[in-house]
Formats: C-alpha cells, structure tokens, sequence
C-alpha cells in the first residue's frame, strides 16, 4: 500500500499557513540582501553558513548537470551527498531511491512521490541547520515560502541561483539526458517560470528569497565554486571574488 502525502504532511498545515501569513507580512525581509546578481564574470559565489540555495531552472537547463560538475556527483546516488561544508540535494537521489522499490511502475507515475521525498529530504536539512544547495524546478511558489519560513525558524536565508535558458535549449538538454517531460508539463513549466525569471531580472529580488542570482548557461559554465561561509578574500592583486549577497 502506497501512502500519498501533501506539501502538508510535509511542513505541516498550520506551518504552512503560519509561513505565507508571516512572510507576506515581510516580503521585504532582509532588503540588503535582495540585489539580483546576473554575473558576467563570476566563478565563485559566496552563501552564509546554514544558507539553503536552491538551483532553479526549466527541465533540463542544466541544473544537475551544474551540481554533478561542482560536486563530483556520478549520478548513481540515492541520498543527499555532503561535500565540504555543503549537502547537496538532487531530485536525481530521490528518483534514484525510488526506483528500486517501484520498477513495476511506470516512471511518470513516480514523480509526485519522487518530488515530495526530494521536498522532505530539503526540509530536514534547513531544520538541521545545514549548509545545503538543492536542485529545484523553481516553479513551487508555495514550497519556497515554506522552505524560506523554515529557513528562517533557524536563523538561516534562502537563496536563488537561476539558470536562464530559451526552452528551444531546455528542450534539447532533456533529450540530451535521456529523460523528457510532456509537451503539456513544458508548457506548465514555461508559464510559471518565465515571471519568476522576468521579476528577478526586473526587480532583483524573489521575494521571500533573500537573495537571488541568475545565471545564463555561459555564466553557468564558468562556475567554478559554490561556498558557504565567511567570504574567501581576494588573492593580492588579483580581481575580487564575486558574491551572490
């Protein structure tokens, strides 16, 4: 028997309703820290300790492509990988997980209890207090203020990286990877990523987001390091490291 779960039993009804009261009271929570960042040049951007940044973007904009080439991940793993200071947290490791129990079904039918066990898993890591840089659609605006509500419970932020692609590129990267979603789940996606992506561009904040910085697919390329902790000083003489604060 099969137990299907709501973003209630994940958070809880009353956590959930206490965090959009609580953070449409406080869309402007933390302004100083609400500059988008679209970086040209960066190859490092810098997080608090105990930040959770979730990595945004379209079906196959290259969100764990970014993650498998940052953290050394195969792509085989079935539970958040800690790496440094930083647990990294793929939707990939729960599909993974999953798989072995549910080979009789069909993949699709997967996703929803895919998705909620990759939402649990991001959950129990900001109430750990972690470091943790999570993979995401970005398209769940009613788990980012959970996530960011919770974040803040512990004194941490919630940060967004987006990885802006056309959806012609999205597209591509999916059949790229083996694995491609319904034209009508596209076009789902597309809708409501796109105001995301044009209100971070034009506003620079995500509210309740404390941050936010978007990334094209060049600029996600140049990436090199992703850090949690007090900013790393520049080296003598050398350009000063850019961060996503």
């Amino acid at each position: 028997m099969f137990v299907v779960l709501t973003t209630d039993d994940i958070f809880g009804a009353d956590t959930r309703r206490a965090a959009i009261r609580e953070l449409n009271e406080s869309a402007t929570h933390s302004t100083a820290h609400t500059a988008a960042h679209t970086t040209a040049h960066t190859t490092s951007l810098n997080y608090p300790a105990g930040a959770l940044v979730l990595l945004a973007g379209l079906p196959g904009a290259g969100k764990s492509t970014l993650l498998d080439r940052l953290y050394g991940l195969r792509g085989d793993e079935r539970a958040p990988v800690a790496v440094g200071s930083a647990l990294v947290i793929d939707s990939r490791q729960a599909r993974n997980w999953w798989a072995r129990i549910l080979r009789p079904v069909p993949p699709r039918a997967r996703v929803p209890l895919v998705q909620l066990t990759h939402v649990w898993r991001i959950t129990r890591a900001v109430r750990q207090g972690r470091s943790v840089i999570a993979h995401t659609r970005g398209t769940w605006p009613h788990i980012l203020r959970g996530f960011a509500w919770l974040a803040r419970r512990r004194g941490g932020e919630v940060h967004l990286i987006l990885i802006d692609v056309a959806p012609r590129t999205a597209r591509a990267g999916q059949y790229a990877r083996g694995r491609v979603v319904t034209t009508a789940t596209m076009a789902r996606h597309i809708r409501l990523w796109r105001p995301l992506l044009e209100q971070a561009k034009r506003t620079g904040a995500v509210p309740p987001a404390d941050g936010v910085t978007v990334l094209d697919r060049a600029a996600a390329d140049r990436l090199k390091v992703i850090r949690f902790g007090p900013p790393v000083p520049p080296a003598p003489d050398g350009p000063p490291v850019s961060a996503a604060r």
